[in-house]
Order: C-alpha cells, then structure tokens, then sequence
C-alpha cells in the first residue's frame, strides 16, 4: 500500500539500534509519508535529534511539557497527528512501560495517549530478551493489539551472537505497510 500522505510517529528508544531506524525514517519519507520522530532522552545517546529532523525534515520531540512546538504537549500533538505509531529500538524498558501502562517520558505518555495501530520492534541483548519478564511483557502488549516485529538472531552489539537484534529496515517497512493495509483508512484527498 502506497504510503503517500500517511503520518507516522516513530518513537525511538535508547538502544544502538536506533541507527537503523535512522534508515527507516528516510524510506518513510522517500515514499510520501509524513513522519514525526519522538525520542527518549536515551536515544539521543546514540542518534542525535538532528540526524531525525534532516531526515524527517521535522522538529524531534524529546520533551513533553514546556516544548514550544508542541503546547498541549508532545504527547498530545504528536499523537493526534498520527495515524500509526511505530517504537523501533523497543527496549525492555519501553516494553515494560507500555504493558504496564506507565507514562514517566514523553515516548511512554505519547504511546499511552496515541489511538491507533501501534508497531514495535524490539531491540535488545539475547539474555535480555529471553528473560521471562520480558517475554510476559511482550505477550501482554501482544494481548493488548500491538504489533510486534520480532527481533532477529544475529551479530549484537554485546559482542555476541543470538536473538535480540532489531529487525531490519525492510522487515519493519513492511510491518508498517501491512498495518497500514489492514487497520488504517485511507488519506483523506486534497
């Protein structure tokens, strides 16, 4: 399904998977969709806000409140705006916070806040993904209707191999375009 005139929200969580989704943002964007990129205080750790603003060719939210660009608050804006949300790297720690329902940052609130298809794509170190809390958050979320696109067996950044590597760019692409397919009306015409 062809992604012109589509908005989508990207969250992104601290984990050295954010690179990828770096990648991702600018397919979105090469293929017509308007993305906006929210960002945990630890994603700017590993990509810089104006590496997503150049791609996105818009402002990043990282704060909630007291963001000029966003008066109601990230949160809000962002989320009215969006038509799909996508966390990719989903750390355990946003897993965590979203099957519990917490809201302590501005990706967690927004993610608390957004009514629509949600997508996540989790990113992290294979004994960290096999961990029973983990994998009970993930059903949980699962439960809850979120779409997760399962990490893969790979090289991780731990110096190891294993499961818990981000998916691809493409693997997430055509996450986003399946739900898109299946739980998104269409753009409305100009």
């Amino acid at each position: 399904m062809p992604l012109s005139g589509r908005e989508i929200v990207i969250g992104v969580s601290g984990g050295i998977a954010a690179y990828k989704t770096a990648a991702l943002v600018s397919t979105l964007v090469q293929r017509g969709a308007g993305v906006s990129v929210v960002m945990t205080k630890a994603a700017t750790k590993f990509v810089g806000p104006a590496t997503f603003a150049a791609l996105s060719g818009r402002p990043v939210a990282t704060r909630g409140i007291g963001d000029t660009a966003h008066p109601l608050g990230g949160h809000i804006d962002v989320a009215e705006r969006g038509q799909l949300l996508c966390v990719a790297p989903a750390t355990a720690n946003f897993l965590a916070k979203a099957a519990l329902g917490l809201a302590d940052d501005l990706l967690s609130t927004l993610y608390l806040a957004f009514d629509g298809p949600v997508l996540v794509a989790p990113a992290m170190n294979s004994e960290m993904w096999s961990k029973p809390a983990v994998q009970r958050n993930v059903d949980a979320l699962r439960g809850d209707g979120v779409h997760i696109v399962d990490p893969q067996e790979g090289w991780l950044s731990c110096r190891k191999m294993g499961p818990g590597r981000m998916a691809s760019p493409e693997a997430i692409l055509a996450a986003i375009e399946a739900r898109f397919a299946a739980h998104v009306s269409p753009p409305p015409d100009n």
